[in-house]
Order: structure tokens, then sequence, then C-alpha cells
């Protein structure tokens, strides 16, 4: 009996050592996987960001550089930078969930480029988010307006801006919309040069927040009515969101504009908030 008794136990041991280096097998594999590809798992993704070298626009391009790769450290995703369009085609964009437009024209792309990117966006195959100079639409240092995205931006065409800044109270109209929650309402936008349009693109888009042109300090006669801010074209397939402000530095300071840049970075690229 005690040496059946202790060939069990042998047995036993023996099955339990299989059974352990199975598991360590397994986990030391998983590892392996893991190391080969850093994406298995994670919910981390890349985003492209635009802006021109150099111009007046500098200070507020190199402010959002600062805080977006703090944001991406501390949030799970990664930022590249260009300032012209010249690598951008299909293979390019692929490589990206979402499309920052940081004060980047419409005009004077390339045709690869421009082609590429109507793509991108009417397919769905990411997001994208503009700032302020992205509906500089009309003919501009020898370039003819982009038709499709006049049409994207609601068929506006810039008119004039306020050269010498004014301070404005902007309003929340759609405070259910992901890119506008926990956003107060009003909120205010220190100095900037609110564009005028030849038109409101609102019946073509849905607005998200719009300026009250009462407010305006100092007072100006720059006006154009119904003045819309942010707004979202829901006529195409890709989450897209136009903020017009993003001239000064300073707005990273405002609670209410980074809280509309962090939120628009997560709806766009179809993650959820982090």
């Amino acid at each position: 009996m005690a040496l059946i008794g202790n060939w069990r136990l042998k047995v036993c041991a023996s099955v339990l050592s299989a059974v352990l280096a199975i598991c360590v097998l397994c986990v030391w594999n998983g590892a392996d996987a893991r190391a080969a590809d850093p994406a298995a798992g994670s919910s981390h993704f890349r985003v492209i960001a635009i802006a021109e070298h150099g111009g007046i626009h500098k200070p507020f391009v190199d402010a959002a550089k600062i805080w977006l790769d703090k944001l991406a450290s501390e949030k799970d995703f990664s930022v590249d930078y260009i300032e012209d369009t010249s690598k951008i085609d299909d293979a390019f964009l692929a490589k990206y969930k979402l499309f920052i437009q940081l004060n980047y024209p419409p005009y004077g792309w390339t045709d690869t480029a421009a082609a590429s990117f109507v793509k991108y966006i009417e397919q769905g195959k990411g997001g994208w988010i503009g700032f302020h100079h992205a509906t500089l639409l009309g003919e501009f240092d020898g370039f003819q307006m982009w038709p499709w995205f006049h049409d994207f931006m609601g068929g506006i065409r810039f008119k004039d801006y306020i050269a010498t800044f004014v301070t404005g109270t902007v309003t929340v109209e759609a405070p259910d919309h992901p890119v506008m929650r926990g956003v107060p309402s009003p909120f205010v936008i220190k100095d900037e040069e609110w564009y005028t349009y030849d038109k409101s693109p609102r019946p073509n888009v849905h607005v998200l927040a719009s300026v009250d042109e009462n407010t305006y300090t100092p007072e100006t006669d720059k006006k154009m009515g119904d003045h819309p801010v942010i707004w979202s074209n829901e006529h195409l397939k890709a989450r897209n969101v136009y903020i017009f402000m993003g001239h000064r530095p300073e707005h990273f300071g405002n609670p209410a504009f980074t809280r509309i840049f962090t939120n628009a970075i997560f709806w766009a690229a179809g993650e959820e908030a982090r």
C-alpha cells in the first residue's frame, strides 16, 4: 500500500509540474506577443496634426503642441506633427485615427493630399478637428477656393476679421453633444480676432456653440448676426468639429477651451473619454 501511495504522489507531482510549465509558457508567450505588438490589448491611438511653420499663429501652435504632448502622455495616445501636405496620401493617413488642422488653411494642398483627405473624411477613415484658420475660405495667396472644403465648412466664405481683437461671450447650444459635455455656458473667450463670413453656416451644419456679438468688448461694428463658432458637419461620415477660437496661446489657460479640445479629441477619434 505504501508503494501505491508513493506512486500516486509521484504521478500527481508530475502532472502538477506539467500544468505549471504550460501556464508559465502561456504567460511567457503572451508577454512576447505583447512586446512584439505594443498595441495588443491597448487603447493607444495616433493623431496627426498639421500647422504652418512660423507666421502669426506660431505662438498658438507652440502652446498647442506643449498641451497636446502632455495630454497624450497622460491619456495614452501619440501625436505627430507636419508643416505642409507633402507627406499626405492614403497610406500616410491610414496610420492615424484623427487629423487635427492646427491653424492650417484650406488651400495650397497637393492634389494627392487633397484627394486623400477627402476620402479620409467622406469614408470615415478617421476623425477631424479644425481650428481657426481652417475657415479661411476664399481666394488667398494666389489660390482659388477649394469647393469641397467650402461645402465641408457649411458653404461659407471668409469675409472679414476683427484685427483689433475683442473679448466675447460664447453660448453652448448643444450641451449634450460629446464635444460640449462639461463645458460651462456661457464662457468667455478673451482677445480674439473673430472671423465674419458671408453668411451663417447654420443651415448646413450642427451648431454646437455661438458667440454673442452684443458682448464684444470693446465695441466693434464688425458683426454678422447669427455667429456660430463651433460646429460639426453631420452630412459626412467622419466625426468632425470646427472650433473657431485658435489665435492666442492664452486659450490653453482657459478651462472651457481645453475641455472642448479634450472632448473633441476622443469623440472625433471614436474613443471613449479618458
